[in-house]
């Protein structure tokens, strides 16, 4: 039995609040404010938690202040940012699909972004803005592409998902031929890139994914309710007088965005836009599309994943979208057994 609570303020507007979800959300933040702190503390040279705190209110010594404050907080924000915006991105894929595969590394996006920093790389030489910009242009483009594809009186689940399964096969070969004409040096730089990496981040990339999440973020917890609805079918919901399509385009438009900026800013970080919104689903046991569950938990994971790969095979030995591909992969496994013994496939 689930525990809510209603919340009243006296201005008549009420709320009603689920007591585990948000108990839920609190521990995972916690857990994701932890993560970080360890990992700024995590290095070349090692700084004590305790340490981390002080320097970040602003009472450490120059040294600490330097590493902490340019060289390793905005690798750390880039981190919950892009987590953030991949665990809200693959709840809101999976909620308009009405399927738990219905992610941006099934349905082709990280593969579109991918094609357009290879673009960048290969035909242009481009410089780390460009290849950013081409990443972001290439995600848009292939969200595009894949909405008109499925669009039949409507976007429907099984469609989009299908679809976005045939854009990706086109997309990755694309990509396969983009490398077989790149030289030594852009094939390297490219591959780095293709395996998502946290590595050099600094506030540049910060600023724009920072903005963009606190103009879309509103934006979609704002739909929420409409979002939440259409999972009872669209007739239902347009009874219920929700707008269908204008909230399903602009949902859609919000993922695609929140996915290409995110690849963008660190590479096609595999799995994790998957896997955070079906953990976010199992810890909370509440229905609908948990939104604000799944960004915090894309955000721990990868933290968690970068402090891993750090602490294992140290600093810059790994990238991050390995550890996230080998943890996804499994997962992925896992969800495929349950659906099959489920028979939903």
């Amino acid at each position: 039995m689930r525990t809510n609570r209603a919340i009243r303020t006296s201005g008549g507007l009420s709320l009603r609040l689920d007591v585990r979800a948000t108990l839920v959300v609190g521990l995972i933040l916690l857990a994701a404010l932890t993560a970080s702190v360890v990992l700024i503390g995590t290095g070349d040279f090692p700084i004590p938690a305790g340490d981390v705190l002080k320097t970040l209110l602003g009472n450490g010594n120059a040294g600490q202040e330097f590493i902490i404050n340019e060289l390793r907080l905005p690798r750390v924000l880039v981190g919950l940012l892009v987590g953030a915006s991949l665990g809200l991105g693959g709840a809101l894929f999976q909620a308009i699909s009405r399927n738990p595969l219905g992610s941006p590394d099934v349905l082709g996006l990280s593969q579109g972004a991918t094609a357009g920093a290879l673009t960048m790389i290969v035909l242009f030489s481009g410089s780390a803005t460009q290849v950013t910009l081409g990443a972001l242009v290439g995600g848009l483009v292939t969200g595009f592409a894949i909405y008109l594809l499925a669009w039949k009186q409507g976007v429907h689940g099984y469609r989009l998902v299908l679809v976005g399964i045939g854009v990706s096969a086109i997309v990755t070969a694309v990509n396969g031929y983009l490398l077989t004409r790149s030289t030594l040096t852009e094939a390297a730089q490219a591959v780095v890139w293709m395996t998502g990496s946290l590595s050099g981040r600094d506030w540049t990339q910060v600023w724009p994914l920072l903005w963009l999440c606190a103009v879309l973020v509103p934006l979609v917890l704002a739909n929420g309710r409409g979002l939440r609805m259409m999972e009872m079918g669209d007739d239902v919901s347009n009874a219920l007088g929700v707008r269908v399509e204008r909230v399903r385009l602009l949902l859609l438009v919000a993922a695609v965005l929140l996915t290409a900026a995110a690849t963008a800013a660190a590479g096609p970080v595999s799995f994790v836009a998957l896997t955070a919104p079906q953990l976010a689903r199992r810890l909370t046991r509440s229905p609908g599309p948990n939104l604000v569950p799944s960004l915090c938990m894309g955000a721990t994971l990868l933290v968690t994943a970068d402090w891993v790969s750090q602490k294992v095979f140290g600093a810059d030995q790994l990238p991050v979208g390995v550890v996230t591909g080998v943890l996804g992969g499994v997962y992925l496994l896992w969800l495929l057994v349950t659906e099959r013994r489920a028979g939903r496939i």
